[in-house]
């Protein structure tokens, strides 16, 4: 995964979000945004996903100019999966996977189906098929929306904080699936307050506060903070 950013701005009613983000980074499989509430890394991953742009600035995934492509073209290449599930509640768990399959990506109603129900079954699913999606608990949700993001075969997965809405059982069955994918070679770039798990599934890391990048490397800048901001932060996290 390539990401290159160059003075990306964003802001909400006046007030700064995001000031003067750089970035460039190249060959990296998975990457986690970490930093305390409101440093801005929900926005970032919007502005990387193309559900919002910035005010100014110039931001390139993979061979991707966000600034010039097509969104519609460029939401067949990403999966997003959000805080809370977006799944069709009163839908089926397979229809709520096969109907981007055919809808968006033209697949036929078998080549949807067979999609859907090998993926649903390699991730434990597969029980669940006939469900509507009300029907599901919220770990249940998560991890099927998790399926739907992958179904497209995406280059680029992005979560904003997808165990944010759990209890600590159905975060661990969450982050068990993303860990999963990490072993499968999936790209993706997570919105994480466990950091605990960004150790174990991150390669790179992005540390964030106040609307800066204050700090990024090798994942073992989590053992080995360089900035106060880091250190502090991390001391923080793990207080109890």
């Amino acid at each position: 995964m390539e990401l290159k950013l160059h003075n990306v701005n964003k802001s909400y009613d006046n007030k700064e979000i995001l000031i003067d983000i750089n970035l460039e980074l190249k060959d990296e499989a998975s990457i986690a945004i970490i930093g305390p509430s409101g440093a801005g890394k929900s926005t970032l991953l919007r502005l990387l996903s193309l559900i919002e742009k910035p005010d100014s600035g110039e931001i390139h995934v993979n061979k991707y100019d966000l600034n010039k492509i097509d969104p519609d073209e460029y939401y067949k290449k990403i999966g997003f999966v959000f805080q809370s599930h977006t799944l069709f509640p009163h839908l089926t768990v397979l229809r709520n996977i096969t109907l981007i399959l055919e809808q968006v990506h033209k697949k036929t109603k078998e080549e949807a189906n067979k999609t859907a129900l090998d993926l649903l079954n390699r991730f434990d699913l597969g029980e669940h098929i006939h469900k509507r999606a009300s029907q599901l608990s919220g770990g249940q949700s998560q991890r099927v929306s998790i399926v739907r993001g992958i179904a497209i075969n995406p280059e680029v997965l992005f979560f904003d904080e997808p165990t944010s809405a759990l209890d600590p059982v159905l975060t661990q069955e969450v982050l068990s699936t993303i860990l999963k994918l990490r072993e499968e070679h999936m790209k993706f770039v997570i919105v994480t307050h466990e950091i605990l798990f960004a150790k174990k599934a991150a390669d790179f890391v992005i540390f964030m506060d106040c609307g800066k990048i204050v700090e990024m490397g090798n994942v073992d800048i989590l053992e080995n903070p360089q900035t106060e901001e880091l250190q502090k932060f991390l001391s923080n996290v793990f207080l109890w």
